[in-house]
């Protein structure tokens, strides 16, 4: 059965080929969901950022990509991004910053969880970071997307220390809100896409 318009839009707007479709979006384009239509919406308000260039918010949906492990919308959003005129080394640091924060993501919350343990807390976390330290892209902007993987990834203690680090180097309230409801957008895509 062939997707109905809504469907065929959100996937022509991230890149993404009619075919093989998710059971999962055949079901909410043959029944014209409203959920459909309300993620259409969604990801097109979000990839339109007032606070974020469009090479930002490519980059940042792209970093949602990764991290939820949906190899269709990497390959769209890798394309839009160079579209953009994302180069190769930023590419790969979306791509290593997810990595970087999610093992980042399970330490902290681990540590978070068992917060009265002095030998967790004390004990130093002994793992190489090195793509946190000269970011290709800007110390700003590194740290919103490590920010934006920590919110995907629910690491509580990582979220406040970010969100810090981000104003710290410049960013408005409203520029990591807009990362944060880009990446929460492109998190609810991956599961009908």
């Amino acid at each position: 059965m062939p997707l109905n318009e809504t469907a065929q839009t959100i996937l022509a707007d991230l890149r993404l080929p009619e075919t093989p479709a998710t059971q999962v979006l055949e079901l909410l384009s043959s029944t014209d969901s409203r959920a459909l239509k309300d993620l259409k919406l969604n990801i097109n308000a979000v990839l339109k950022s007032n606070h974020l260039s469009r090479k930002e918010t490519l980059l940042l949906a792209l970093a949602a990509a990764v991290n939820e492990k949906h190899s269709r919308l990497i390959e769209g959003l890798t394309t839009l991004a160079r579209t953009e005129e994302a180069t190769d080394a930023e590419l790969a640091e979306i791509v290593a910053c997810v990595s970087v924060m999610s093992a980042n993501n399970v330490l902290y919350r681990f540590r978070h969880y068992l917060h009265e343990n002095d030998t967790y807390a004390k004990s130093p976390a002994g793992m190489r970071m090195s793509v946190m330290m000269n970011p290709v892209l800007g110390k700003e902007f590194f740290e919103l997307v490590s920010l934006a993987v920590s919110a995907l990834n629910g690491c509580e203690r990582c979220v406040q220390s970010h969100e810090q680090s981000v104003k710290d180097h410049g960013a408005t309230e409203a520029r990591i809100f807009d990362a944060i409801r880009l990446v929460s957008v492109l998190k609810s895509a991956c599961v009908v896409l």
